[in-house]
């Protein structure tokens, strides 16, 4: 790929060239390789030199720092983690996944830290997270998951709900009959954090090859098309890609997720509709929507409804569907009526890893010296910088309280076979949208189809 900056808004917005770090020309050792220049790749190799900056530390990268999800999402920074408590809790006690998301709401927190340490310039803005009901049907899912919430001993400090009288100051949107509003998130420019974290583990010493594909990850040794690196620790921080390493097909699915933006918008247009703290956004429907107020007074806005590939393919043609950022675009302007004629200059979008069971791990055998971090189904901004501290820690052998939490170790089953995998995924993705339009008809919870999705997504 020649030019990166045509991938999404963010690489287009970057403030630098984008030009690809050398390709690795040679064989090489070192300490610990790591396969994968996103976030997870970046925050481990970041907290191993944070911790002990005499260790050797190389990155291999197939394409450039953020070319994948790290660069495309919808910079939510968001204290949230995927999966089912009430699965994690069977097997690791209500303490330990407690700990969990206290961790993830720190977590906000802390790249926050690094970001201003590091003078990251990613547009990072702490507004929290608005939810907002725009049926009755999604106001009783609200107020169940805050009824839920507390049941786990998180108060109104951490969710609370908002009722419509005072919604319309902090963000207007159209049909709102309320908001859950959460304060653990922050919206960013998500490539900008991902090479700004490049250009600091740069500065600490970290090798960075770029166009370096790894042709296989094997104990002790990483197999690249420019050479062998061999190290004591391999760690693959892969994600969706995951799925074209050998052995790795039914590891994940890669779950497309689309966005638009538009361009930026009047201050008419934001007086009215509000977020001025740039609280990041979505509403209660089935089907999964995301969207902020940018740094440079965008709105940008995705979306999943784009169909599993069969064989778990990635493909730079699925980035782009015209008939899903159609609908985005018309979900978007239902929002916010205003918007009227406001163009949309970008579209793009990228793959998410979703395992089986719906939950991330962080998982190193110290035998071997292979480790791995993923599976975070959309929600590894923050996620990815928790997973990098424990994954330090763990390769530095520290008994940490992050070493504890119920996501180390964890190793989730596999998808099924083709095309079993195809039917079920597909089913469940056509099925929120028929289950939001039931609600909206009826005014009611739609308990049936939710339960067939629960159980089609294994959540």
């Amino acid at each position: 790929m020649d030019d990166y900056r045509h991938l999404s808004l963010w690489h287009d917005s970057a403030g630098e060239e984008l030009a690809p770090r050398p390709s690795l020309a040679a064989s090489l050792d070192v300490d610990v390789v790591i396969v994968g220049a996103g976030y997870t790749g970046l925050w481990t190799a970041y907290y191993l030199k944070e911790s002990d900056p005499s260790l050797q530390v190389a990155i291999v990268e197939s394409e450039i720092a953020g070319f994948g999800a790290s660069g495309r999402n919808g910079g939510w920074c968001a204290g949230e983690i995927a999966g089912n408590r009430e699965k994690m809790a069977a097997s690791a006690g209500r303490a330990a996944v407690m700990a969990l998301e206290r961790q993830m709401f720190a977590t906000v927190d802390e790249v926050a830290r690094v970001v201003s340490s590091e003078g990251i310039d990613c547009h990072f803005h702490k507004g929290g997270i608005l939810t907002f009901a725009r049926s009755p049907a999604q106001v009783v899912r609200l107020q169940k998951r805050i009824e839920y919430e507390r049941s786990w001993g998180f108060g109104p400090e951490d969710f609370s709900w908002i009722p419509q009288s005072e919604v319309d100051p902090l963000g207007r949107v159209s049909n709102s009959h309320g908001a859950l509003f959460t304060p653990h998130a922050a919206a960013i420019h998500p490539l900008r954090l991902a090479r700004g974290l490049a250009r600091a583990v740069e500065t600490r010493g970290v090798r960075i090859f770029e166009r370096t594909r790894a042709r296989s990850v094997e104990p002790r040794l990483v197999r690249t098309e420019g050479g062998n690196i061999k190290a004591e620790v391999v760690l693959r921080c892969t994600e969706a890609f995951t799925v074209q390493l050998p052995g790795h097909r039914r590891s994940f699915i890669p779950v497309y997720s689309l966005m638009l933006a538009t361009e930026p918008l009047t201050d008419t247009f934001w007086d009215r509709v509000g977020l001025r703290e740039r609280q990041v956004f979505n509403d209660a429907r089935h089907l999964i929507i995301y969207g902020q107020r940018t740094a440079d007074g965008r709105l940008a806005f995705g979306g999943r409804g784009a169909l599993y590939h069969f064989g778990s393919a990635l493909s730079p043609e699925f980035d782009r569907r015209h008939s899903v950022h159609a609908s985005l675009r018309r979900i978007l302007w239902d929002l916010f009526p205003d918007l009227g004629r406001a163009l949309v200059t970008h579209k793009w979008g990228g793959a998410v890893a979703s395992p089986r069971d719906g939950r991330p791990s962080v998982f190193f055998d110290r035998r071997v010296g292979v480790g791995d971090a993923g599976g975070y189904v959309g929600e590894g901004v923050a996620a990815s910088n928790l997973a990098g501290r424990t994954m330090a820690d763990l390769v530095l052998n520290r008994d940490t309280e992050l070493t504890h939490l119920p996501w180390v170790g964890h190793r989730s089953p596999l998808w099924e076979p083709e095309p079993l995998r195809w039917l079920g995924v597909n089913a469940g993705t056509l099925l929120a949208p028929v289950a939001d339009s039931v609600e909206d008809r009826t005014g009611k919870p739609s308990r049936l189809l939710a339960g067939a999705l629960s159980w089609l997504t294994g959540k």
